[in-house]
């Protein structure tokens, strides 16, 4: 019987999972504590105040949180036509770094969102990256978004739309027309 091609797959089968426990061995060890040092580095340097978080209520899904917190928004809901309010909570986003099942580490960013006031925008996914690819100048890298779509988040207008909805056009366009976009095809 000729297994050549099922016995690759079980090698790179038995790779994967040996991967695995390695890459778990790497966060236990070495790489939970090596990001957590570089984000109190960039924390204390930069003057940012962001606070460190691990939750390590799943064992081998750890996540490290670099947050920015939560504060009073300064938007307040009346009660019933009364002149008692309800102060509405900013959480003010935060970079996270998630282990995966299979031990490989996701960098996400949470945006800053009010309570109450409109949807979250759901977290955005940087990279996926193995134990031995993780270097300190990604994690600046990783950071230096986050602060980024924070910044892009709290100085919200709508001049960055006007300016895309100039060049995109809506609808369809009406055959035997060109367009400039359709010009330059």
């Amino acid at each position: 019987m000729d297994i050549g091609s099922l016995q690759t797959k079980v090698d790179i089968y038995r790779s994967i999972v040996e991967n695995t426990k390695n890459y778990r061995k790497d966060w236990n060890e070495s790489l939970k504590d090596m990001i957590i040092k570089n984000l109190e580095e960039i924390n204390k340097e930069s003057g940012l105040e962001a606070k460190i978080e691990i939750q390590d209520n799943m064992q081998n899904l750890e996540v490290l949180l670099f947050t920015l917190g939560q504060e009073i928004s300064g938007i307040a809901e009346k009660i019933d036509n009364t002149d008692v309010t309800r102060a509405m909570i900013k959480h003010k986003g935060a970079l996270i770094y998630q282990q995966l099942f299979n031990g490989k580490v996701m960098i996400m960013i949470s945006y800053p969102f009010i309570e109450n006031y409109g949807q979250p925008k759901p977290p955005r996914m940087i990279e996926i990256l193995r134990p031995e690819e993780f270097k300190p100048p990604y994690i600046i890298r990783h950071v230096e978004e986050f602060i980024k779509d924070v910044i892009d988040w709290e100085d919200y207008d709508d001049d960055a739309q006007k300016g895309q909805m100039a060049s995109t056009p809506i609808g369809f366009t009406t055959p035997g027309i060109i367009t400039e976009d359709d010009s330059m095809a």
